[in-house]
């Protein structure tokens, strides 16, 4: 198989653990059987959200799932069988180092489910602790070599770069002065150290980016020396400019967005604690009531949509994916969430 991946992809990604039994359950490890089937049911919630999305016409081939092993195996499965383009994490939940969450079985994990992505999202400033970032770079290297071998999966790497202290000092403390103007050069700096080292992602998954120009040098180290690896944003953060979504345009910059609107906002709001931690908390307040929905239709064997108009899967449709409300307040304007757009390309929100 051809090395590399050069056509647009949107990602439904609802790889969390450790968020996910401790945010939104309230769990701590280890889990008993019944709790990690109760977690894996709420995953199936998501999943049966991203084939009603299929159903409605978003294009397979360029619509994938990322999801965990621990409480996603059946749905990866179920996914390998419907040809979904399916990612896996191979990376410990919860960690600042990077290192395999089946240690040195992970070859044998990647064999088992052969997804069409193995996923790592590491942590790396290049300007950080020396020492740590060249035994992350050695265990990178394993999984790239291997990888590259068995010529089954492809590489997906998700690069985050976050601030030194000593970095974030010199901005006085300034997070969106770092992210505008020190974060892309140290994500170059990042790809090209990583790249010496041995490191060859299929695709790299970066951080949402301000301006054109710094995605337009990421992807030149990206395909530095002849790659074909493929470069594909995180949507931007909440609050960030619209130049953010327009600076990876010229088919350089596929988007690696979530799809299907965000099932964070029912499932405890797991899927942005990376970047609104002290938002959790809050967020799971907010969606207790979806929440409870959910938790009663898994133990009773019977998956439901948190929504009030009724099941998930295609019956939510209901003459369209956009009728499906995600709640029942309406909008400022006084048309109702989730309801169809009065033209262009329907809205996904309320899956």
């Amino acid at each position: 198989m051809p090395r590399g991946y050069d056509r647009p992809l949107d990602i439904q990604p609802f790889d969390h653990r450790g968020s996910f039994q401790t945010k939104m359950f309230g769990w701590q490890s280890p889990l008993s059987d019944a709790q990690t089937a109760e977690i894996a049911g709420a995953k199936r919630v998501i999943y049966d959200g991203f084939l009603a999305a299929l159903a409605a016409g978003v294009p397979k081939e360029k619509a994938g799932i990322l999801v965990d092993e621990q409480f996603g195996a059946a749905i990866l499965r179920d996914a390998a069988l419907n040809n979904v383009v399916t990612a896996c994490p191979a990376e410990k939940s919860g960690q600042e180092e990077f290192d395999f969450e089946y240690g040195e079985d992970f070859a044998h994990h990647i064999e088992l489910f052969e997804p069409t992505f193995c996923k790592v999202l590491v942590r790396y400033n290049p300007q950080g602790d020396r020492a740590l970032n060249e035994k992350q770079a050695a265990r990178l290297k394993r999984l790239s070599d291997f990888l590259a071998d068995k010529n089954r999966s492809r590489f997906m790497f998700e690069l985050l770069v976050p601030p030194e202290k000593a970095q974030l000092d010199k901005l006085k403390g300034d997070k969106k002065v770092y992210d505008r103007e020190v974060r892309p050069r140290l994500m170059v700096e990042a790809i090209r150290e990583l790249q010496e080292a041995g490191v060859e992602p299929d695709l790299w998954k970066i951080e949402g980016l301000d301006r054109r120009e710094d995605c337009e040098e990421i992807v030149t180290v990206a395909r530095a020396a002849g790659r074909v690896g493929q470069l594909h944003r995180s949507r931007p953060r909440r609050g960030r400019s619209k130049s953010a979504k327009l600076a990876c345009g010229g088919g350089q910059c596929a988007g690696l967005h979530r799809l299907c609107g965000r099932p964070y906002d029912f499932l405890g709001s797991a899927g942005r604690l990376a970047e609104q931690k002290s938002d959790a908390r809050a967020g799971c307040r907010r969606n207790r009531g979806a929440l409870s929905r959910v938790r009663r239709s898994v133990r009773a064997g019977r998956p439901t949509s948190p929504f009030r108009s009724g099941p998930t899967g295609p019956s939510i449709l209901r003459g369209g994916l956009t009728h499906a409300t995600r709640n029942d307040r309406p909008r400022p304007d006084g048309s109702q969430y989730g309801a169809p757009p009065a033209q262009g390309r329907p809205s996904l929100r309320g899956v």
